[in-house]
C-alpha cells in the first residue's frame, strides 16, 4: 500500500541494506514510522550553510565552505550562531517507489537546535527523491544555546514514503467524523487548523522566551538542568502576547491532538501573511501520539520565532496546521506504548534536557 513506512517495513530495508551503516542500527532508532538517525564523529564547521545542487556531491563542495574541521569523539561543542556539518552513520541505498523526507526531533526542535538534512546532488533540505544512493549530512546550526555533542548522538528522523499519502481535507474530516483527531471544532483548510493558548485552564504561565546568554548544554544530560538558567517564564492574563524580532518562544496549541494508529501527521507552518513568525522547527507525530491511553489527545508544543517586526499575538489565533499521512500499515508499536516517549501527553514542556 502507498504511504509512509511502518516499523516493520524500516526493519526490512536495514535487513536488505538499503538502509546501512558503518556501526549496526540499534533497535532503538527505529521509531513506529521513522528512523532516527545519527551523528558521525566528525563534524566541520562553515561559513555558510549549502546545498551540493545537482550534479555535485557534498564532500567536492565542503573545500567552498570549511572553515576547519572536529572530532567529535571525546565530545565537542557546536556554538550558537555557527553552522557544522557532520557526516550521519548511516548510508541510503533507496529503492525505486520509495522517497524519504528528515524532520529534527522534538528536542532538537525545543532547543532551538536547526537540524537539516544534507544530500549529494541535493537542491533542497531534508528530501530525498527516489533511488537516492549515497551519503547522507546533517546540517547543524544552534541558533539559541550552544550544545555539547557525541558521535552516536541522534538529533533528527528519517521517513519513507510510498506512493501520495498526505490525506486530502475530504479525506481529514471523514477520519474526523469516524475518530475525532481534535478538541473542540475541527478548523480543515489544507490540514487540520490548530491555535496558540494564552489563556491556561490553571495559573498564568503561557510559555518561554529563551535567554540570550546562557552556559552549554550537554545533549546526553536528561532532567540536568534548571530551566531559570536558559529560559524567562512568560505570564500574562488577559490573553496576549508580544514576540520580539529574533526570539525563540516555546508556547503550546489551545488543541489536543490525536494521531490515529493508521496514521502519521507533520506540522506545518501557517501562511506567511498571518503574521510576522515561524512556527515550528521539529514537527513530526508518530502513529498513537495523544492516543489510547492518553486519553483525549495532547496538546502540541510549539517552536516559534518572530521575524522582522514585533507581533502581537492573540489567544486562539490559528498559527499552523497538521498534515496527515496515511501508514503504509500498522506499526507493531505506537507512540506511547512500549517505547520511551517523552512527551506524550504532554502540556506546555520543554526539551527533556531541562528537570
Amino acid at each position: 500500500m502507498n504511504g509512509v513506512l511502518p516499523d516493520t517495513s524500516l526493519r526490512q530495508l536495514i535487513a536488505s541494506g538499503a538502509i546501512s551503516a558503518d556501526q549496526p542500527i540499534r533497535p532503538e532508532q527505529v521509531q513506529p514510522a521513522s528512523l532516527d538517525l545519527r551523528l558521525g564523529a566528525t563534524a566541520w564547521r562553515l561559513r555558510a550553510s549549502f546545498l551540493a545542487g545537482r550534479g555535485r556531491r557534498v564532500n567536492d563542495r565542503l573545500k567552498d565552505f570549511e572553515m576547519h574541521r572536529m572530532d567529535l569523539t571525546e565530545g565537542a561543542v557546536l556554538e550558537k550562531g555557527c553552522v557544522y556539518l557532520v557526516p550521519l552513520m548511516e548510508r541510503l541505498s533507496l529503492p525505486q517507489g520509495l522517497d524519504a523526507v528528515a524532520n529534527a526531533k522534538s528536542s532538537t526542535g525545543r532547543l532551538d537546535l536547526l537540524t537539516r538534512l544534507v544530500t549529494d546532488e541535493g537542491t533542497e533540505f531534508d528530501r530525498l527523491p527516489q533511488g537516492y544512493d549515497g551519503p547522507i549530512y546533517a546540517e547543524i546550526c544552534p541558533r539559541s544555546f550552544s550544545v555539547l555533542v557525541r558521535p552516536g548522538m541522534r538529533l533528527n528522523q528519517l521517513r519513507l514514503r510510498r506512493g501520495q499519502a498526505v490525506l486530502t481535507d475530504t479525506a481529514l474530516r471523514d477520519l474526523h467524523a469516524c475518530e475525532p483527531l481534535v478538541t473542540g471544532e475541527a478548523l480543515i483548510d489544507d490540514g487540520l487548523g490548530f491555535s496558540v493558548d494564552l489563556r491556561p485552564a490553571r495559573g498564568d504561565l503561557v510559555g518561554y522566551r529563551a535567554r540570550p546568554h546562557s552556559g552549554v548544554i550537554d545533549l546526553d544530560r536528561i532532567g540536568a538542568y534548571q530551566a531559570r538558567d536558559f529560559w524567562d517564564e512568560l505570564r500574562t492574563t488577559d490573553g496576549q502576547l508580544i514576540l520580539d524580532p529574533g526570539a525563540f518562544y516555546i508556547l503550546v496549541s489551545r488543541e489536543s491532538v490525536a494521531i490515529p494508529p493508521d496514521y502519521a501527521a507533520e506540522m506545518a507552518p501557517y501562511l506567511a501573511m498571518v503574521g510576522e513568525f515561524r512556527v515550528h522547527y521539529a514537527g513530526f507525530f508518530d502513529p498513537g501520539f495523544g492516543h489510547g491511553a492518553a486519553g483525549q489527545g495532547a496538546c502540541g508544543v510549539l517552536e516559534v520565532r518572530c521575524h522582522e517586526a514585533p507581533f502581537a499575538l492573540e489567544h486562539g489565533q490559528v498559527v499552523g496546521r497538521l498534515v496527515y499521512e496515511r501508514m503504509a500499515a500498522r506499526p507493531e508499536r505506537l507512540y506511547g506504548s512500549g517505547i520511551a516517549s517523552n512527551y506524550q501527553g504532554q502540556g506546555l514542556k520543554l526539551a527533556k534536557q531541562f528537570a
